[in-house]
């Protein structure tokens, strides 16, 4: 089998930061990188979970909308994926910073409801908007 694109870059030199991933036609992948990978510190699975609640409802709902094609955690603890369809990096990277400021203004989860989430238990809205702060120095 052939290796995957995001296993073929050298996570020993990535840092924080707003990547490019990969394009595919129309269809671009951005990495979210919140952490250094393999320095030990990582995201905790309710923090990533609310992030991903907060951030997925202020793309879906900005001004963007419908060029989101997914918004996710990443395995392993250390960022999220955004796609979107024709948003080139500049564009992409401001229409997350305005997204990530939005979310920053919930007192609380949207979709944290039994009915609406598959674990909606697993949720820390002060360590969510704590991580967001610190990655949105990463994003000026």
């Amino acid at each position: 089998m052939h290796k995957i694109t995001s296993f073929t870059i050298d996570h020993n030199i990535l840092k924080e930061g707003f990547y490019l991933s990969r394009k595919d036609g129309d269809i671009f992948t951005y990495d979210l990188r919140f952490k250094k990978p393999n320095c030990g510190d990582y995201i905790s699975t309710a923090v990533m979970h609310t992030i991903e609640h907060l951030v997925a409802t202020t793309l879906r709902n900005g001004n963007k909308k419908d060029s989101v094609i997914y918004f996710g955690p990443m395995g392993c603890g250390t960022g999220f994926y955004a796609l979107f369809r024709d948003i080139e990096k500049d564009e992409a990277k401001q229409f997350v910073e305005t997204a990530i400021i939005e979310a920053l203004k919930f007192d609380e989860i949207p979709g944290n409801k039994k009915i609406e989430c598959g674990n909606y238990r697993s949720h820390n809205l002060s360590g969510a908007k704590s991580e967001l702060k610190q990655y949105l120095n990463f994003l000026k």
